[in-house]
């Protein structure tokens, strides 16, 4: 009798404890208003982990994208579909979009939703770079990307037909298309209009069992990128990466012309690594690379041979074009901007090849210090050369042979050193001395 009044106790308690639970459980939310890269495939993946972890109720995204990488796509909607928790997918601000990658994203979600005023769609593969493929490999591009709608739709429940369309004709929808189209499920104004549409709803899990949620009232909970995400999506931008490899550059040159001054160097090693970094994650087209060194080679020549800025225009060319084709990236968004590329372009190219010309003519003068500076410099002799003697030059007394003989106060002309002995020449009265040259 006592065990089983126990064992009633417990069953309350547990009751009492996971009722506690599931009353505290919150909703998830992030933004996500950019490209979609590595940074935002991270940014979703720790978000789901935490919501599970933290056993949410379901985790929601917030979508503005104009698409991005493949891969990156792939391994998101990997993350959504093996997600524990409902993923809901919501369109959102009026004017946004969940174009190309987005619309994928969109499609795998547990709950798909826009904004009026919102659309999605124009997910056909892209090229990288714009350039032209055989017919074979576009068919298998278009197959692979196509496939894999079909497969994510068919587990949610949606219009299989509608969505191949997006990828294979690069159709578009507006959020009532979609939802008449049975792509989406819900048009809702506001994150509150949304679960109050979607309360006590079942919906369709990936692996086909039925779910619904209760959201109405549930406090929703922030989850943000954290400062390595934000630097690193920030580097991520192609502009920046392609600014930082410039500048890095110059600043790398300044420092072999100016040795020892560190600051240069060490701001150009930082800048290239951090471009460096950047590059390795996104599709970096590497003939580009060849295109922007060919770039400073110009501007280089243009130092060494009078081209009248020729050399410096083709420089100008070569880095504008390498910027614009540095990243191979199948939408606008995440290329280098004409802008950008000439805006770093045309200044550096001026730049550089300033700096260059400066130092080639730094390295023509004649030297004047060291020994090297004593030839030609004209001296006064401070004893009669007969041939040998001392003479003042260059501020200090050296011992001196001459070609002829001098007396004291004649002014002679260094032609060499051997040694520590200055071989000199009498200089004739008409000759003018150097300024340089004066007694002590």
């Amino acid at each position: 009798m006592k065990n089983a009044l126990r064992l009633r106790i417990l069953l309350r308690i547990t009751a009492v404890v996971l009722f506690c639970a599931s009353a505290s459980a919150e909703v998830l939310k992030i933004v996500i208003d950019d490209t979609i890269q590595p940074i935002t495939a991270e940014y979703i993946a720790r978000a789901i982990d935490e919501a599970q972890r933290r056993n949410d109720q379901a985790v929601l995204i917030e979508i503005n994208t104009p698409g991005g990488l493949v891969e990156s796509t792939r391994q998101i909607i990997e993350k959504i579909t093996a997600s524990a928790v409902p993923v809901i997918i919501y369109v959102t601000p009026t004017g946004s979009r969940a174009a190309s990658a987005g619309f994928f994203i969109l499609e795998s979600a547990d709950i798909g939703a826009m904004a009026p005023g919102t659309n999605t769609g124009a997910a056909h593969p892209v090229v990288m770079g714009g350039g032209q493929l055989d017919e074979v490999m576009k068919q298998k591009m278009e197959n692979d990307t196509a496939a894999l709608m079909r497969s994510v739709v068919a587990k949610r429940g949606r219009n299989v037909e509608v969505a191949e369309s997006a990828v294979r004709q690069s159709k578009s929808f507006t959020e009532q298309e979609a939802l008449s189209q049975h792509l989406i499920d819900y048009v809702a104004s506001s994150e509150d209009d949304l679960f109050r549409q979607m309360e006590g709803k079942s919906f369709k899990r990936f692996d086909g069992h039925e779910a619904a949620l209760k959201l109405t009232g549930q406090h929703i909970m922030p989850f943000g990128m954290t400062l390595k995400e934000r630097i690193l999506g920030y580097l991520m931008d192609p502009n920046i990466a392609f600014i930082l490899l410039a500048v890095g550059a110059l600043a790398l040159y300044a420092e072999f012309n100016h040795p020892g001054a560190v600051v240069p160097g060490t701001v150009g090693i930082v800048f290239i690594l951090l471009a460096a970094f950047a590059l390795n994650l996104l599709p970096t087209r590497f003939a580009a690379l060849v295109l922007i060194v060919g770039a400073f080679a110009l501007f280089a020549a243009e130092a060494k041979f009078a081209s009248h800025g020729v050399l410096t225009i083709g420089g100008i060319a070569l880095l504008t074009l390498g910027g614009l084709l540095l990243v191979d990236s199948p939408i606008p968004e995440m290329r280098v901007h004409l802008l950008t590329a000439l805006a770093v372009s045309v200044p550096l190219g001026f730049i550089t090849a300033f700096l260059m010309t400066i130092a080639l003519k730094a390295r023509r003068n004649k030297v004047v210090t060291g020994a090297q500076g004593l030839i030609g410099e004209t001296g006064v002799t401070q004893s009669a050369l007969s041939p040998r003697g001392k003479v003042f030059v260059h501020g200090e007394i050296w011992d001196a042979v001459s070609s002829s003989d001098a007396p004291i106060g004649q002014l002679v002309v260094v032609r060499r050193l051997d040694g520590l002995t200055l071989q000199v020449d009498p200089q004739s009265v008409t000759q003018s001395p150097k300024p340089s040259a004066t007694v002590g």
